[in-house]
């Protein structure tokens, strides 16, 4: 795991120079604290900062050449079927002088060029310079685990693992993208592949992109398919997921450093654990994070699930004096992020590195097999419409199961009746469910200057057209479709490698191999939604291997205490930095809209926490990035 930057003048003429390239990888420089290197030929120059993996020798120095110096690569990421791909160049006469992937990608792209691609299984960003073409290739990912933005110049193009390294340029400008912000206050973060920053891109995940001869060109290479089902047994499921779940938890643990695992105590990474467990000679290293709440706190599980499978276990406590380092996140994720579950993401990140260079996690697990409420609610609505045909009676029965709750008791009625009311189309009800900021609490936010800077109404086509792009009929593959492209790259996977890499912390996912995607994508709905049990058949799986009171609790995401934190311990910090900060310096909010939302959150009536939570994490980012409005 590393950083990359790199530059391209289009004119020949002109030369990159290597105190740029030096610069820009130095402002990145945490995320591969073990060595560094620059390398420039006139228009071209590429640098890197390496934390090492695999062969920790001089023999992993990037930029990393062929021996015949004709093709360059600064390369981030792990490849998984390095060895099995290597093999298959060394029959094709290629030599090695490392033990790295970095060079598997090198000579792949001297046989295959772009087409390398697919044949890599990991995770990845990386710059290739073919100096006999003049041809520059830049790749990401299939699912967007690691990241990589650019810049397109009048006449050059910049790119780096993070925007930072992009600003140590004096020709890449500071400009807030105000469409961006208004997609950032819908959704909590800036999808692809806006940034926050005007003309600054990220190359979408699945993605490539070329230039050659003057003419660049951006290329989609993956697309998960939903529309090939399988029809097989259900205890057919079981053994397929569990045997290529395992293969996938076994390539993530090949390191010449130490490694261990998250542990939350749910099943997703309870069942990480107990794999790593199976696979290794002495115990995982499991490290937990909690709160003094304890409806928050998750440490209980993490403990139950630690010595049931006897690992090295490490916990913290997040306290709200925590949220101090509210400015230090703002400047390591760049982009404007208010998912407040960075915040212990980045003091679990912070623990784990004290003791291993490679963390496992269960990322993956609800985007696989519908975890999320939102899925389940969606997949119940569009039942519901096939069933009445088009919700005639919606009303009588939404009533009723109002009725029901209040007599019984029962949370699952009155979660019902919502869904009854509010049913309309299911990817309508979906995206409803998916943004923080309506349009209209947008619209009530915004001066009319913001209004006609941002185009109101645009930012739920992000949804909209992930829906369409899926492919498919089924709702639910319709959402999950939706989820993969647009939260898990945009909100869930940046929160994980920034935190990690700030402590130069290599995160790996078994549950995101893309071949592990694709096979859970054959498998049909009904077997990951059935009657009210998300994660069906992954439930069913897990029960396999783990114990019986960990495969079945219900437990609840990774949530903070941020609704109690701001009626309280912070209350008076938050409205101060919101009300005193540049975000009412900017003439483009309504102060009085800011201080409505505040005191409806304080009086109990609704929580508004999340709402305040981004507003502050949005005032901090243009206190940072814009100092002078």
């Amino acid at each position: 795991m590393c950083g990359i930057v790199g530059k391209l003048y289009f004119d020949p003429q002109k030369a990159v120079s290597p105190e740029l390239i030096r610069n820009m990888a130095g402002t990145i420089s945490y995320r591969g604290p073990d060595d560094k290197g620059v390398w420039t030929r006139g228009p071209i120059g590429l640098g890197h900062q390496r934390l090492s993996i695999l062969d920790l020798s001089p023999a992993g120095h990037q930029p990393m050449s062929d021996p015949e110096e004709t093709v360059y690569i600064t390369y981030n990421g792990e490849i998984y079927n390095f060895l099995e791909l290597r093999k298959d160049l060394e029959e094709k006469g290629y030599h090695f002088r490392s033990r790295t992937d970095t060079e598997v990608i090198l000579y792949l792209y001297k046989e295959y060029g772009e087409d390398c691609l697919r044949y890599l299984r990991g995770m990845f960003a990386f710059a290739i310079w073919d100096d006999k073409q003049g041809k520059l290739l830049l790749a990401r990912d299939r699912v967007g685990k690691k990241p990589l933005k650019y810049f397109l110049g009048p006449d050059f193009l910049i790119f780096a693992s993070e925007l930072k390294a992009l600003f140590a340029d004096p020709g890449v400008p500071r400009e807030p993208d105000w469409v961006a912000i208004d997609q950032y206050l819908t959704y909590q973060y800036v999808p692809a592949p806006l940034t926050g920053f005007s003309g600054i891109r990220k190359l979408p995940p699945g993605h490539c992109l070329l230039w050659h001869r003057g003419k660049l060109e951006i290329k989609r290479y993956w697309k998960l398919d939903y529309s090939k089902k399988l029809s097989l047994p259900e205890r057919e499921w079981e053994e397929r997921i569990l045997a290529k779940l395992e293969e996938c938890v076994r390539v993530r643990m090949i390191a010449d450093v130490p490694l261990g695992a998250w542990l939350s105590g749910g099943i997703d990474s309870s069942t990480i654990v107990a794999l790593m467990t199976r696979l290794s000679s002495s115990p995982v290293k499991t490290f937990s994070i909690g709160f003094p709440e304890k409806e928050y706190n998750e440490l209980p599980y993490a403990r139950a699930v630690a010595s049931g499978l006897g690992t090295d276990h490490h916990e913290f406590f997040v306290t709200p004096e925590c949220l101090s380092i509210l400015p230090e996140l703002v400047r390591h994720y760049e982009e404007p992020f208010a998912d407040s579950a960075a915040i212990p993401t980045w003091y679990l990140s912070r623990l784990t590195r004290q003791h291993v260079t490679v963390v496992l996690n269960g990322d993956g697990g609800d985007e696989n097999f519908a975890g999320y409420n939102a899925l389940l609610y969606h997949a119940l609505t569009a039942k519901w419409r096939k069933w009445t045909g088009g919700g005639v009676l919606n009303q009588p029965a939404a009533i009723l199961s109002d009725v029901l709750a209040y007599l019984l008791q029962n949370r699952r009625f009155k979660t019902t009746a919502n869904l009854l009311r509010h049913a309309g189309e299911p990817h309508s009800n979906y995206i409803r469910s998916m943004i923080f900021f309506s349009e209209e609490e947008k619209s009530n936010l915004y001066t009319p200057e913001l209004r006609d800077r941002t185009g109101q109404g645009r930012a739920l086509k992000v949804l909209e057209e992930a829906f369409l792009d899926s492919g498919v009929d089924d709702p639910l593959d319709q959402a999950l479709y939706a989820n993969m492209v647009t939260y898990l790259p945009g909100a869930l996977l940046p929160k994980v490698d920034i935190a990690s890499m700030a402590f130069a912390l290599e995160a790996r996912s078994p549950l995101l191999d893309h071949q592990f995607l694709e096979l859970a994508a054959q498998v049909p709905s009904s077997l990951k939604i059935r009657r009210l049990t998300k994660k069906y058949l992954l439930r069913k799986v897990t029960a396999r291997i783990l114990p019986k009171e960990v495969a079945s609790q219900r437990k609840r995401g990774f949530a903070v205490p941020l609704d109690r934190w701001l009626s309280h311990d912070l209350k008076d910090q938050a409205r101060e930095d919101l009300l005193n900060t540049c975000l009412t310096q900017w003439p483009l909010f309504q102060k009085e809209a800011i201080v409505h939302m505040f005191n409806i959150h304080l009086s109990g009536r609704e929580n508004r926490a999340n709402h305040i939570w981004a507003l502050l994490v949005l005032g901090t980012w243009l206190e940072t990035f814009f100092p002078h409005p």
